[in-house]
């Protein structure tokens, strides 16, 4: 698997990013953004979790960048852990930065789209927790976002009525997972964000467990939506 650093500008900011690409493989291929957690980083292991087998198995190109407060854009390193996560919420509360982390998701795959290697007709976001966060207004906002994997976030945290206005704009086939002992959202808000998204196809799945990075049957049912999904975009293109 190839790794390639880039360095994106966006009104101003400077989003650090990383593509993966499968070795030897030639052509186009499907692009899947990752939008990693609250605590991580685009290089954290639940990114590469996702990447390994949709680049590896599937040849797709897998592209994460660093959220506002995280990895490379911190001064002190990007580890996970409980800082980084104490200092989000904070964040998260008191100035979101939805319109900024959306411009500067927007502005990677503009980058991304113009590869020779990339195909722009066949785009998914896998997004779980803050990568939901984020991924609703994204999705609602970039019509080149085909298929989404998104879930463990809901309305019971700040600025759950932005979400929910956003997520009636979204209209590609959604995939939302919940876990049946999440301890950081509520089932009620979980269930208010999935009936709000506007998408035509989508379904929700609940898997037991707390609030912790997909593994098991809950990533492999969230990585075979996307290949499925993009896979068919992908022949039409």
């Amino acid at each position: 698997m190839n790794e390639r650093q880039l360095t994106v500008e966006a009104n101003g900011r400077r989003v650090p990013a990383l593509l993966w690409t499968a070795s030897g493989r030639k052509g186009r291929r499907p692009l899947v953004l990752v939008g990693h957690g609250g605590s991580q980083h685009k290089r954290s292991d639940a990114v590469l979790d996702v990447a390994r087998p949709l680049v590896e198995r599937h040849g797709f190109a897998v592209a994460a960048i660093d959220g506002p407060i995280h990895g490379a854009r911190r001064a002190d390193g990007g580890l996970d852990g409980a800082k980084v996560i104490a200092e989000f919420r904070t964040m998260w509360t008191a100035a979101p930065l939805i319109d900024e982390t959306m411009a500067d998701w927007r502005a990677t795959l503009d980058a991304l789209a113009g590869l020779p290697e990339i195909d722009s007709g066949a785009v998914g976001w896998f997004g779980i927790s803050m990568g939901t966060a984020y991924g609703v207004p994204l999705c609602a906002a970039e019509a080149r976002i085909r298929a989404a994997l998104l879930g463990m976030w809901g309305t019971s945290h700040a600025h759950g009525e932005r979400l929910l206005a956003a997520a009636a704009q979204v209209r590609c086939p959604v995939l939302f997972q919940r876990k049946r002992d999440d301890e950081r959202f509520t089932v009620e808000g979980q269930q208010a964000l999935f009936d709000a998204l506007a998408s035509p196809e989508k379904e929700l799945r609940v898997y037991a467990g707390g609030h912790v990075n997909p593994a098991g049957r809950q990533l492999e049912e969230g990585l075979d939506f996307l290949v499925r999904q993009l896979s068919v975009t992908a022949s039409r293109t």
